[in-house]
């Protein structure tokens, strides 16, 4: 009977939840009923082994039910990177905290009034390994009462305050879940004056979320914008969203971004706002901008994407050349047995685009906040704990599903034209890959307005690398140039 109760409930877990509790309502519920079933086990067996079998009969059901999910964080194990182990720590890892160790807490303490009902134990005696394990069911039992405690903890963001620290009467500060595409998708709106421009901005990835890095780097904008900060699908907040993953494509993101263009518009009575992507947020705003120019004053592109496949194979041949230069001999070889992208196993897409030093390693603006960069980003109230830790997944998950999905995209092709004010903010240690193609578009590009701009002491990420150059250019260029455009 033990057997079945914890078999039954990993079986349901995983065909329920297939990746697993990924927002804090699933987490504290599947922390609550892993604590019954493991007492109820452990009642059953009067056993402490229970301990053991109840959280492996759990494991077991749990991953042969969610076995048709497919992603880095619930496929094989590959430990053999650093993004291999960070797929498995925010996938098995917190799958293992929020279920399995409640799940054997409950059994320790069902098997301890299991087996004084079955009067296994003296409840008279007092002997020093019965001391030792009341001690550590005591400890165990704390720990999970202050698990639920940190996974309970809501998610918040601070007002806008001023000079005497009250909150400015004008402003808006919130966390909003609208319904975007049939799913359920989180913005952070924040901004001093309600009634200023709206801002929407398109973080990277796929998969990434910007609530943290924009709350390090993006409050001088608070100030002159409505900055609405969008957890993309399968991101950030917006995880739970992720499935099904077949209906993840680059066609719905299109229409996900222009549905919460329209609730932005909407809620703050604007006929047209300002479109802001970092990365794949500006293949993502490019897009939208080509498809409805009339909601949009502006598209501003930081980091900007042009070709995803002929990017890829660039940074490949100049990490390639980083390694042999730096002679690691080692890594030279891991890249060279990998081939250039693309790749049908996403976890190599990391060797040849993120690993190449070059590409972070300069010298950033006065004003650049370190806590804007993953994963310190992740530590910001806006975040429960559950997103905190699931966000890293997500990033990888997400990325799985729509990254080979943009292998046919080039703009040079594709968009030649846009017919909205286009501004380009590049870094000046911008990998050539990247930078190159975005010269090349921008130079050929029919556009209302244009500008392209480097920023000195930037990389791929200009509005986080230099926030304040990044503030004075949206309010002396940006503004300046399509104030007025509805």
């Amino acid at each position: 009977m033990a057997l079945v109760l914890t078999a039954a409930a990993g079986l349901i877990t995983g065909l329920v939840l297939p990746r697993g509790p990924v927002a804090t309502a699933q987490s504290v519920t599947m922390l609550m009923i892993c604590v019954l079933v493991g007492a109820a086990t452990g009642v059953l067996t009067a056993s402490r082994w229970s301990m053991l079998v109840a959280p492996l009969t759990f494991l077991a059901a749990f991953e042969l039910a969610r076995a048709p999910a497919d992603g880095p964080t619930v496929d094989g194990v590959h430990l053999q990177s650093i993004y291999g182990v960070m797929a498995f720590l925010a996938g098995r890892g917190f799958d293992a905290l929020v279920m399995l160790f409640p799940l054997a807490v409950g059994a320790l303490w069902g098997a301890a009034a299991g087996r004084r009902l079955a009067r296994r134990d003296q409840p008279g005696r007092r002997t020093a390994g019965r001391c030792v394990r009341m001690g550590a069911a005591v400890v165990a039992s704390g720990l999970v009462l202050v698990l639920a405690a940190a996974l309970l903890r809501p998610a918040t963001t601070a007002p806008i305050t001023g000079a005497d620290g009250a909150a400015l009467p004008e402003s808006v500060a919130e966390l909003v879940t609208v319904p975007v595409g049939g799913h359920e998708q989180s913005l952070m709106i924040r901004g001093a004056d309600h009634d200023n421009p709206v801002l929407l901005f398109l973080e990277g990835g796929p998969g990434g979320t910007a609530l943290g890095a924009m709350r390090a780097s993006g409050q001088a904008l608070e100030q002159d914008f409505v900055v609405a900060v969008w957890d993309q699908r399968g991101t950030g907040k917006s995880l739970p969203a992720l499935e099904p993953t077949a209906t993840l494509t680059v066609e719905q993101m299109i229409q996900d971004t222009l549905e919460v263009t329209d609730y932005l518009r909407e809620r703050f009575g604007q006929e047209k706002i300002y479109l802001l992507g970092s990365s794949w947020g500006t293949t993502l705003g490019v897009l939208a901008a080509q498809r409805a120019p009339e909601k949009f004053h502006a598209f501003i592109g930081s980091g900007q994407m042009v070709d995803q496949q002929e990017t890829d194979r660039r940074m490949y041949a100049e990490t390639l050349a980083w390694a042999q230069r730096s002679g690691n001999t080692d890594f030279a070889q891991r890249l060279r047995d990998n081939g250039p992208p693309p790749y049908t196993d996403v976890l190599a897409y990391p060797d040849a685009l993120s690993t190449n030093p070059e590409y972070r390693d300069f010298p950033h603006g006065e004003d650049y906040d370190p806590a804007s960069a993953y994963p310190a980003s992740l530590f910001v109230p806006e975040y429960t704990l559950t997103e905190q830790v699931r966000a890293m997944g997500g990033i990888i998950d997400t990325f799985a599903v729509l990254y080979p999905k943009l292998q046919d995209i080039d703009f040079r092709r594709d968009v030649p034209v846009l017919q909205v004010p286009v501004f380009v903010v590049e870094g000046a240690y911008e990998s050539p890959g990247r930078s190159e193609l975005a010269v090349e578009w921008f130079d050929d590009l029919e556009a209302a307005d244009k500008e392209l701009v480097v920023f000195p002491n930037s990389g791929h990420t200009p509005h986080l690398d230099e926030p304040g150059r990044f503030h004075d250019f949206m309010i002396s260029t940006v503004l300046a140039r399509t104030a007025g455009s509805d």
